[in-house]
């Protein structure tokens, strides 16, 4: 392994970071520290078209909560800085004009509707236009012109591309750390355009020079740049500089398995597609964020990183800190991932009981206005006794009401079935039973009232049933004698007075 390991995430600020940029970014961040090596965050938005207000903010935020936080970036151990590509395209005429020099790159001055027309007469004979070695001589370009015109067109401002000469008549060979070798025939690429006359790069040009000069090793992203990693590669020849290691993760695929995961996907189905809420500054628009639904952050990332890896054991559940030490692109799927919300309900759910009560109490008590005035360390208990249940922090408060408040209603179909003279009956001698319990603890109660049925000659659920409708409303929740205790001697026979009295 290369020594030093830096790897970058380098998303643009076009609107919120999709659920699948979060998992690249996860994976160099396992890499990186797995290696102890370097994080780095860059903002690539030569796009200025596409900017999105708050956007840079979000990806940022976006990675704090999900405790993956880069380690150089934008305000941030600005080693190789700046980090906006905006503020950086000062370099990239420089790097353009260098391949302009060497014989790797040439002036293009086509217009949009040139490039319209040969696209057009092309498609009408059944025909792909390409850009490349078998017409650049025919269009509009320092390669068909003489030094004289080009300069000409240059000095009258005329608007230009820089392009990519790509070679002719040559086989790539190429690497992918997921993928292997793979092998391109030159003929078939077209000379990408690298550099435009209003001083902007493109992403290709950008892209390389960034990646050296701020030192990267290792270029771990999505899988829908493959196709650019012919052009990139040459460009690291072209240049004479060292190429970093590649490695292109699977697509995230719909919970169906087909096609790309989108937010219309989320949106059809009820789940995130974001880590955070977004609303669009232009239409209002709010999407749902993982952090707004109620999931913990390393369920999350735990989920993701299981997206197109897996350990090669039975382990699910890991800490940040295991899924570094575990990771390894060697284990990285060539395949997409299907997105499963089901899943990640389950890795809440789990992430949920190795929470501290007490945190989860602070949390449920800021939720619900009714707690206002309950002792947080009583909340702490009603949490311990009914999380095993929850998947979210919302859950709770339908699991655990009566806690808190008498039922103001009983369920239905159990209160018909049970609800008989007999069990009035019943609950009034259960009443005095309670009432008449001294050192009152949950294990005391139990016994009187076990010796009361036992005296009695009655069947066990003719008394449960009817005293747990009576707390609950519903028959459900841990044991009864444990939510006697919780609520108090006075409550539990009001309670049961309550259940005897209704219709």
């Amino acid at each position: 392994m290369t020594d030093n390991v830096r790897v970058r995430f380098a998303p643009s600020p076009t609107g919120p970071l999709h659920i699948g940029g979060v998992r690249t970014a996860l994976f160099n961040y396992l890499f990186a520290k797995k290696h102890k090596g370097t994080f780095i965050l860059r903002i690539e938005d030569t796009d200025q078209n596409r900017y999105v207000e708050g956007a840079e903010d979000y990806i940022i935020e976006a990675l704090n909560w999900c405790h993956i936080p880069y380690d150089e970036g934008p305000n941030k151990n600005e080693k190789y800085g700046p980090y906006r590509q905006s503020e950086r395209k000062h370099l990239y005429q420089e790097y353009a004009q260098r391949l302009i020099d060497s014989g790797n790159a040439y002036y293009a001055f086509d217009t949009t509707e040139s490039l319209d027309h040969h696209r057009k007469d092309h498609e009408s004979k059944g025909k792909t236009f390409i850009y490349n070695w078998h017409n650049r001589k025919l269009l509009l370009n320092s390669i068909s012109l003489s030094k004289e015109e080009t300069q000409a067109k240059l000095d009258a401002g005329e608007d230009y591309v820089i392009r990519f000469k790509s070679p002719e008549n040559q086989i790539l060979e190429l690497n992918d750390l997921v993928r292997g070798a793979i092998t391109i025939d030159t003929n078939i690429l077209d000379d990408k355009v690298l550099f435009k006359s209003d001083g902007m790069p493109t992403y290709h040009l950008a892209n390389i020079v960034d990646d050296h000069l701020m030192k990267i090793t290792h270029v771990i992203r999505g899988e829908e740049w493959l196709p650019s990693l012919a052009l990139h590669y040459q460009l690291y020849d072209a240049f004479g500089w060292e190429k970093p290691q590649f490695a292109h993760l699977p697509l995230l695929h719909k919970p169906s398995g087909k096609g790309k995961l989108s937010k219309r996907d989320g949106d059809k189905l009820g789940f995130p597609v974001f880590p955070l809420e977004w609303k669009d500054p232009e239409t209002n628009e709010i999407s749902m964020g993982y952090r707004e639904k109620g999931y913990f952050p390393d369920a999350l990332i735990n989920f993701l990183a299981f997206l197109g890896w897996n350990p090669g054991t039975e382990q699910e559940l890991f800490t940040l800190e295991e899924l570094a030490d575990a990771f390894d692109l060697e284990r990285v799927h060539k395949s997409g991932a299907r997105f499963d919300p089901d899943k990640i309900k389950w890795f809440n759910h789990q992430y949920m009981q190795m929470q501290y009560d007490d945190d989860l109490a602070e949390s449920f008590k800021n939720s619900r206005p009714e707690l206002n005035d309950i002792d947080v360390n009583y909340i702490a208990l009603v949490v311990g006794m009914i999380k095993e249940r929850a998947t979210f922090i919302s859950d709770f408060w339908n699991l655990s009401s009566y806690f808190f408040e008498a039922p103001k209603t009983y369920d239905e179909k159990s209160f018909a079935k049970i609800m008989t003279n007999d069990a009035r009956e019943l609950m009034s001698e259960l009443s005095e039973v309670i009432k008449n319990t001294t050192d009152f603890t949950a294990e005391n109660v139990e016994k009187d009232i076990k010796t009361w049925i036992s005296k009695k000659e009655i069947g066990f659920g003719k008394v449960m049933q009817p005293l747990r409708l009576a707390l609950v409303g519903a028959m459900q929740g841990p044991d009864v004698f444990e939510i006697i205790y919780m609520i108090g001697q006075q409550e539990t026979v009001q309670r049961i007075e309550n259940l005897s009295q209704a219709l």
